[in-house]
């Protein structure tokens, strides 16, 4: 059994065959979906999903952080509106992307830290995006850790400093197609690291892995992250997944 924990199979890239792909995930053992949240206008599109496939799929709130502009504060509220209205898995996909725009940094910043409050208040994990922000991420995650705190650093693709940074804050690491990539250098970075900190994740339905690079990702294509993983480790895939998948349901609650 495996866990793919992040995936956004509600999005309209499988607008035509979401049905058909959720079955081809299923039947390659993977049996839990976890579904990280953009902003308000993907909230619909992800519950009616998860409210389709409650055993399935396995929805969080949050804010993306490509989605924090000057209207945020409107999403926060809509992101505490849903929280109090229903039961979600975690909080995100929340974080600081500096990689498309930097206009919003400190609105980024502010919607993450606000965020992470709401994760303590309602006793949930993170899923945080990090891209280009690795040291201001890190940054505010460290002044908010208090014990509690906990979660995923999602698509991580750092350096093994950052790993064991990001390990050492009480975090595991997401682990996706990147790791599969032939000019990636990930999986030396994390053969230094031990495998219990990981978990699974194919960022539906972007960066699929070889041998599906450049087609449209999906939950299915989580086998050859466990696949890849095994090698790097020198262990069955069924070690892989039956590690992988303690995590995820000891991390979410499922």
């Amino acid at each position: 059994m495996l866990i793919d924990t992040h995936s956004h199979i509600y999005s309209e890239e499988f607008l035509h065959d979401r049905d058909e792909a959720l079955q081809r995930a299923y039947s390659n053992g993977v049996k839990k979906i976890v579904l990280p949240n953009i902003d308000s206008g993907s909230i619909k599109h992800m519950l009616d999903l998860a409210d389709a496939y409650p055993h399935l799929c396995y929805p969080l709130m949050g804010l993306h952080p490509t989605s924090v502009d000057e209207d945020y504060k409107d999403e926060l509220q809509a992101v505490e509106y849903w929280l109090e209205k229903r039961k979600f898995y975690g909080i995100g996909e929340i974080g600081i992307d500096l990689y498309w725009d930097t206009k919003f940094v400190n609105e980024q910043k502010e919607a993450f830290r606000y965020q992470i409050q709401l994760a303590k208040k309602y006793n949930l994990p993170i899923v945080i995006h990090v891209r280009n922000s690795f040291d201001e991420t890190l940054e505010i995650v460290a002044e908010e850790q208090d014990g509690s705190l906990r979660g995923i650093f999602h698509c991580f693709s750092g350096e093994e400093t950052e790993a064991k940074k990001v390990i050492d804050l009480g975090f595991l690491l997401g682990i996706g197609g990147v790791l599969t990539f032939k000019n990636s250098s990930l999986d030396e970075v994390i053969k230094a690291v031990d495998i219990k900190n990981l978990v699974l994740e194919t960022d539906t339905p972007y960066l699929a892995p070889v041998p599906k690079r450049g087609k449209r990702n999906e939950s299915a294509y989580i086998v050859y992250v466990a696949q890849k993983i095994a090698e790097v480790y020198d262990v069955s895939v069924a070690k892989v997944a039956e590690i992988t998948t303690s995590n995820a349901r000891n991390l979410f609650g499922i």
